[in-house]
């Protein structure tokens, strides 16, 4: 019995496919991925099939996709970012997005700190130059 390759004109879905079940099982209210662009209409098809709420949204390089899905609230709020580059999400973004994908509070607020702490410094030197 021969065992067929992996198609490499078929995505591999089983990460999406395991990130839906944990979601509908109540894992996290906001699910990240990152996939392979060329991979968007299949996975945008398989998140339209089980009636996600979802944002796709290009990484910087054109070659990656964010794909964000979960409960309509939490992906609104991503939306309401208006920011496709998770890179330049504000301190105050940044925290909110980790704190809606389950991330450890504690750290998140640490996290914050560090940001925040960084954009205070960035913004002092910006107004002596």
């Amino acid at each position: 019995m021969a065992i067929s390759p992996i198609s490499p004109t078929k995505p591999d879905m089983s990460v999406l496919n395991e990130h839906i079940y944990g979601y509908k099982h109540g894992i996290r209210p906001l699910v990240l991925q990152v996939e392979s662009m060329k991979d968007k209409d299949a996975i945008e098809k398989r998140l339209k099939r089980d009636d996600l709420n979802y944002m796709l949204s290009p990484a910087p390089g054109g070659r990656n996709l964010n794909v964000f899905f979960g409960d309509k609230p939490c992906v609104d709020v991503i939306k309401s970012f208006n920011q496709p580059e998770l890179g330049k999400y504000t301190p105050e973004q940044d925290f909110i997005l980790g704190v809606l994908l389950g991330y450890d509070k504690t750290k998140q607020c640490e996290r914050y700190l560090k940001l925040k702490d960084k954009e205070t410094k960035k913004q002092g030197l910006n107004l002596v130059a």
